[in-house]
C-alpha cells in the first residue's frame, strides 16, 4: 500500500487532476443530504455549511500532499491579473443587477436566464447559523478560504496547469510544454470545460472569464498570475454576495 502511494504522490499528472475531481465530488455530497423544511436543524436544511469546510480542509491537504508538483514562479503581470479580476466580476455581477432593474413588477422571459439574467437568492446562507454567531463566523471564515485559496488552486492547476497543456502536447509528454503555450484547440477545449462546470446561469459569464485567464496565461505564462486573478476575483464576488445576501453568487 505504502508503494502505491508513493506512486501516485510521484504522480504530476495526479498531482493536478486529483484534486479537482476531489473537489467536484464532494460538491456534490449536500444534495445527498439536503432536506427542504425548515424546522429541521441548520444541519440538515442547509448540509453544505459542514461539507464545504470538510471539503476544504481535505482538499487542502491533498494539494499540500501534492505540493512539490506546483511551479507557481515565474511572479509576473501581477497588475493585469488585478485587472482582470475586477473586470471579470463586473461582468458576473452584471446580468443580476440588470435583472433586478428589468424584471421589477415582470415575469421575466425564460431565455433571459441563459444570459443570467437571474435572482441569485437561493445558495449558502450563513444567516441560518444566525443563532450560534460563532459557527456564523466561522462558516463566513471557512467559505473564503475555499473560494479564494482552495478553489482557484484547485482548477487553475488542472485547467491551465495540466489540460491546456496536455492538448497541446502531441506524442510529447505533457509536461515538456511550457505553461502557457497557446493554440485554438487548447483554447477552446478548457473554455469549454471551464464553462461547463458552471451552473446554466453562468455559461455566458463563466465563458467570458474562462477566456480572460487563458489570455492572462497566454500572456504571462504564470500560474501564479493565474491563481492571483482567480483569488482577488472570489474574494471580491464573496464580498459582493455578502454585501447583498444574493447566495447564488457562491
Amino acid at each position: 500500500m505504502s508503494f502505491r502511494l508513493s506512486q501516485l504522490r510521484a504522480s504530476s499528472t495526479a498531482a493536478h487532476v486529483l484534486p479537482l475531481m476531489l473537489f467536484t465530488l464532494l460538491t456534490a455530497v449536500p444534495g445527498w443530504f439536503k432536506i427542504e423544511n425548515p424546522e429541521l436543524p441548520w444541519y440538515q436544511q442547509a448540509p453544505e455549511h459542514w461539507v464545504y469546510p470538510l471539503q476544504t480542509m481535505l482538499c487542502g491537504s491533498l494539494l499540500l500532499w501534492f505540493r512539490r508538483h506546483y511551479q507557481m514562479a515565474p511572479w509576473r503581470g501581477l497588475a493585469l491579473a488585478c485587472f482582470f479580476a475586477l473586470s471579470g466580476i463586473v461582468l458576473w455581477i452584471t446580468p443580476a443587477w440588470l435583472y433586478a432593474k428589468l424584471a421589477s413588477g415582470v415575469e421575466a422571459p425564460e431565455w433571459w436566464a441563459w444570459l443570467g439574467l437571474v435572482e441569485r437568492r437561493d445558495g449558502f446562507d450563513p444567516t441560518l447559523l444566525s443563532k450560534w454567531p460563532v459557527w456564523e463566523s466561522a462558516a463566513i471564515g471557512m467559505r473564503f478560504v475555499r473560494m479564494v485559496v482552495i478553489v482557484p488552486l484547485v482548477e487553475e492547476l488542472m485547467w491551465r496547469g495540466f489540460l491546456m497543456r496536455y492538448v497541446n502536447a502531441g506524442d510529447s509528454g505533457w509536461r515538456s510544454v511550457p505553461f502557457g503555450t497557446h493554440s485554438w484547440k487548447g483554447f477552446w477545449i478548457v473554455t469549454v470545460m471551464v464553462t461547463l462546470i458552471h451552473n446554466p446561469e453562468d455559461y455566458l459569464t463563466a465563458f467570458i472569464w474562462g477566456s480572460l485567464v487563458y489570455a492572462l496565461a497566454v500572456r504571462t505564462r504564470s500560474l501564479g498570475a493565474c491563481l492571483i486573478m482567480h483569488g482577488l476575483g472570489n474574494l471580491l464576488l464573496g464580498l459582493y454576495a455578502l454585501r447583498t445576501q444574493q447566495w447564488g453568487f457562491w
